[in-house]
């Protein structure tokens, strides 16, 4: 599964990991996507969405129609 929100559009962040010794290494910062699975009574059928935790928190207060639609108008195929 790739680190990336359909919604949101966030993305992993690049940093550097600092040991004890105050040695540097690079990490990469992922964020939260889960897979959730929606009910779109428009199209009467369920649509599988990758989302951060912000994502579903997003839909949950817009709802799942005004959600679908901010994707698909960032080019995203649902």
């Amino acid at each position: 599964m790739s680190a990336h929100c359909m919604l949101t559009g966030a993305t992993p962040g690049f940093g550097n990991s600092i040991s004890h010794s105050h040695r540097r290494t690079s990490r990469r910062f992922d964020p939260n996507v889960q897979r959730k699975r929606y009910w779109l009574p428009s199209e009467g059928r369920h649509v599988r969405l990758r989302l951060s935790a912000k994502g579903i928190k997003t839909v949950d207060a817009i709802g799942v129609e005004a959600a679908v639609a901010r994707i698909r108008a960032r080019g995203v195929r649902v």
